[in-house]
């Protein structure tokens, strides 16, 4: 008899969609999950990601949220630019914005840098869309940013994190 968890793929027999949150059920004995609206999604038991077939994006889950691994700057960028709108609509205004290290090389060369004035620290500080912009702790010493993307820090000081499939609702 077939043991009933080897029937599955890593994420059981269930996930939500990343894009649209229904849930979705495993094809069993495959590695595949089954969006009616959004198609085939793979998982990959060895770097626990799921893949969606047709677009070839890569998703990874922490507290069963799921984060769109970005591989292009545009990406991390459109994701950080609808999340400041989706804040800005509910009431709150971002004052930083705090990047995944593993983004720090590829999104660098769009940070906007300043001069400082006379008399300021001479250090440039980078900016996006107007917002300081930090890079995150290493995952060694805080994992969740192996996967996240980033945090939006908002007035009263409380990060925001952001899923990718939230900035579609």
């Amino acid at each position: 008899m077939i043991n009933p968890g080897l029937q599955y793929p890593i994420f059981g027999p269930e996930i939500p969609c990343p894009h649209c949150r229904q849930p979705i059920p495993a094809l069993t004995l495959t590695d595949t999950y089954l969006c009616p609206r959004h198609g085939a999604f793979e998982a990959d038991p060895k770097t626990g990601e799921l893949i969606h077939l047709q677009s070839g994006r890569h998703w990874r889950r922490w507290n069963n949220e799921w984060y769109r691994q970005h591989t292009h700057p545009d990406g991390i960028r459109f994701e950080i630019h609808e999340a400041l709108d989706r804040l800005y609509t509910q009431g709150y205004r971002a004052t930083r914005v705090i990047i995944a290290r593993r983004y720090q090389d590829l999104i660098s060369g769009y940070l906007e840098r300043s001069t400082p004035w006379k008399g300021q620290s001479d250090q440039t500080k980078p900016r996006l869309y107007g917002l300081p912009v930090e890079f995150s702790p290493d995952p060694l010493d805080e994992p969740c940013w192996e996967v996240i993307n980033f945090d939006l820090e908002k007035e009263p000081g409380v990060p925001v994190r952001y899923p990718y499939f939230r900035l579609f609702e």
